[in-house]
């Protein structure tokens, strides 16, 4: 066996290495799927959609962060974890936006794009949440990320289950509704890791 195994210095190099590269791909997973929600959003009239789309985009840049910081010390890391909160916190207000817009301007949305996007969303990021599963307890950074992945599998399944009430119901309510939920997931999520990040930072600084 190689003595470089049994040195800690080579096996946090061999750990970052192996964070970069997952997050590499879910990276790129995370933006195509972005542009696609995004262009569905909008030609299905979807809240949900959008919504989804924006954690997408957000989910990128949250996996861009988390790439640049992945080979920096511990206090670093807790900085990236407080601005991937402030990202995610954002997206939260946005979706929020939005939503407020389309009870003022309602319109039914295509279920049948928002079934199948949001299905090929759900399975996209079922790859991504098993390639994370491994890294979620190696550090904050990684496990910012990993619930990001988290989130996204729980959101995609709602755009799904969305689509069949709009479907059921001929209504644009469930759309909203899921458009809410989403908002709140990723509000009280960026929450707690705000709150791992401020922890992190205390106890780096001391």
């Amino acid at each position: 066996m190689d003595d470089c195994c049994n040195d800690k210095a080579c096996a946090l190099e061999q750990l970052q290495s192996r964070q970069v590269s997952t997050l590499r791909i879910v990276l790129v997973v995370n933006a195509a799927m972005f542009l696609l929600e995004l262009i569905a959003g909008l030609l299905a009239n979807s809240v949900a959609l959008l919504a989804d789309s924006l954690d997408m985009l957000t989910d990128a840049l949250v996996y861009g962060f988390s790439l640049y910081v992945v080979a920096l010390g511990p206090l670093w890391k807790a900085r990236a974890a407080a601005a991937k909160a402030g990202v995610m916190g954002l997206f939260g207000l946005f979706v929020f936006g939005q939503l407020i817009y389309k009870l003022v301007y309602p319109q039914l949305p295509v279920f049948g794009t928002m079934g199948v996007v949001g299905a090929l969303a759900l399975a996209a990021n079922g790859i991504c949440f098993a390639m994370l599963w491994r890294h979620r307890a190696e550090d904050i950074n990684m496990r910012s990320v990993w619930l990001c992945s988290r989130n996204d599998l729980i959101a995609n399944s709602s755009v799904i289950l969305a689509a069949g009430a709009v479907w059921f119901t001929h209504s644009a309510w469930p759309d909203l509704l899921v458009g809410a939920l989403i908002c709140i997931l990723f509000l009280r999520s960026a929450w707690q890791v705000a709150l791992e990040a401020q922890k992190e930072l205390r106890n780096t600084v001391r």
